[in-house]
C-alpha cells in the first residue's frame, strides 16, 4: 500500500487513468482475486465452499478479497439478512466480462508452463 501523497502513488494513479491494461492489471492483482474469480464463474458463490475450494486462503484473506473485488465492482454480494447468516457473491457485469480472458490466461499459463519446464 503506497502513502496517498507519493510519487509512487501519483505515478499509479496517471497510469491507471490513461492505461486500461494498466487498471485491469491492477483490479486483478494481489493473491487469491483471479482465484475466486474462477470459483464464481463456475457457480460456487458461498463463502464456506469457496474457502474449502481454494486451499491455502485464510478467512482472513478470502473477506478482504471479497471486500476489495465488491468495491472494485468485479463481485456482488447478497445478504439474506437471516440468522444464521446467509451470504451470497455472484460476479457483476464487469466480472462477466472477465470470463472469457481468464479462460484464455488459463489456456496461456498451462502452454508456457509446459514450454518453460522443457527449458
Amino acid at each position: 500500500m503506497r502513502k496517498e501523497t507519493s510519487t509512487n502513488f501519483e505515478n499509479q494513479q496517471i497510469l491507471e487513468m490513461s492505461c486500461g491494461l494498466t487498471y485491469a492489471v491492477e483490479l486483478l492483482s494481489g493473491r487469491w482475486k483471479v482465484n475466486i474469480l474462477w470459483n464464481l464463474e463456475k457457480g460456487i458463490n458461498r463463502y464456506g465452499r469457496m474457502k474449502k475450494n481454494i486451499s491455502g486462503i485464510s478467512e482472513k484473506m478470502l473477506t478482504q478479497r471479497l471486500r476489495d473485488m465488491e468495491n472494485d465492482g468485479l463481485i456482488i454480494r447478497k445478504d439474506f439478512k437471516t440468522i444464521p447468516p446467509h451470504v451470497e457473491y455472484y460476479l457483476s457485469n464487469a466480472g462477466k466480462q472477465l470470463v472469457p480472458v481468464l479462460h484464455q490466461l488459463c489456456m496461456w499459463g498451462t502452454n508456457v508452463r509446459e514450454i518453460t519446464r522443457k527449458n
